[in-house]
């Protein structure tokens, strides 16, 4: 994988889970999925070891997300906006000690990359405040997502994301899809249609009401939005220049942590003054917070060794288990027929969306 792909995946820290997997281009990530896998026993273990810890990572963040927003605590409750900020500097202080490795530990080296990358260059900085500014209401967004749907509709219905991505790539880069794209986009609508529509179950078993679930698609769709949106507008950025994909994290961290407190001051700020900043902060919220600023710098560095085959599957495995571990150990997710059928076609839309079929004359174009 280039490294500008390299950049492109990691950038897009948050999504979550299972963002990083559908950001992707089609019309890249087709051409390179034939260079990032080669036939040696060594790289076929690190496919296997790389789709183990994208399930992982897709999964586990969703959860204990999830789990976070939902679990009774006699204390406040922890705020979310401070979560995301905590996040971002986390994720810049891991960004700053992997500059200090690339440099051989010399802080001379990594002081002089960073002041002639960040401080010197004002005008390539700044462009990359549009990108953090929709990726820290993003990630806001996310947990207002996870505090009123279940994982498993949240896993399913967050995919759109692909459609969003792919028509922003069309709209801001001139991007061609193919039919077999196009065909996976109108599968993952349909399927997604299915897993929201209503059902008739109601009684003392329901834990979400009506109000609490338009709330959390809401979210969702927005996230999906800004996510497609941002990864294109960082994409096209990354074409332009030529920059370290740690480095970019740090310029990233540092807009959003600026923009996040800020956020946090104006919505959250009376909270903050009474209680602090880490109120409600127990073994659980740290971990979705460390799952936040690192699973993705993670899944950058694995994910050069996984095909676009893997890459569906890992999506695939994460949805099943967020949808059985939503059913059998939150117990806050009953699934019908239709949230099923409705899966399946989010799954097969997302092995379609990279299937390498052959170049076709008639690839469209809009």
């Amino acid at each position: 994988m280039t490294p500008k792909s390299e950049e492109y995946l990691s950038s897009n820290i948050q999504d979550v889970a299972d963002v990083k997997l559908a950001l992707i281009p089609a019309e890249s990530s087709d051409k390179e999925s034939t260079t990032m896998v080669s036939s040696t026993p060594h790289s076929s273990r690190l496919k296997y070891l790389s789709l183990g810890v994208l399930v992982l990572q897709t999964t586990s963040l969703v959860l204990t997300m999830r789990y976070s927003r939902t679990l009774k605590e006699d204390g406040p409750r922890y705020l979310t906006s401070s979560a995301v900020v905590t996040a971002e500097v986390l994720k810049i202080f891991t960004c700053t000690f992997l500059v200090f490795m690339e440099n051989k530990y010399s802080l001379r080296a990594m002081n002089l990359l960073l002041k002639e990358e960040i401080v010197k260059k004002p005008v390539e900085t700044m462009k990359l405040a549009v990108p953090a500014g929709i990726y820290t209401l993003q990630n806001n967004l996310l947990y207002v997502a996870l505090s009123n749907l279940d994982a498993a509709t949240y896993q399913v219905t967050y995919q759109l994301k692909i459609l969003t991505t792919a028509l922003f790539s069309i709209s801001m880069l001139g991007k061609r899809l193919g039919l077999y794209q196009w065909l996976s986009l109108l599968s993952l609508m349909a399927g997604v249609t299915l897993v929201q529509w209503p059902t008739d179950s109601t009684g003392e078993q329901k834990v979400l009401t009506a109000g609490s679930q338009v709330v959390g698609v809401v979210a969702v769709l927005m996230a999906c939005v800004s996510s497609g949106f941002a990864g294109v507008y960082f994409e096209k950025i990354l074409k332009e220049t030529k920059q370290s994909v740690w480095v970019r994290n740090i310029q990233l961290g540092l807009f959003s942590f600026l923009l996040g407190f800020l956020g946090m001051m104006v919505y959250d700020g009376q909270s903050v003054r009474q209680s602090g900043m880490f109120q409600g902060y127990s073994a659980i919220t740290w971990t979705v917070v460390v799952l936040q600023a690192v699973g993705g710098l993670v899944v950058a560095v694995v994910i050069k060794y996984a095909d676009n085959i893997l890459k569906g599957f890992a999506t695939s495995v994460s949805i099943i288990v967020s949808t059985l571990i939503s059913y059998f150990l939150l117990n806050d997710f009953h699934p019908t027929g239709v949230f099923f059928l409705g899966a399946m076609l989010v799954i097969a839309a997302t092995f379609l969306y990279g299937y390498q079929g052959k170049p076709a004359n008639g690839a469209v174009k809009v």
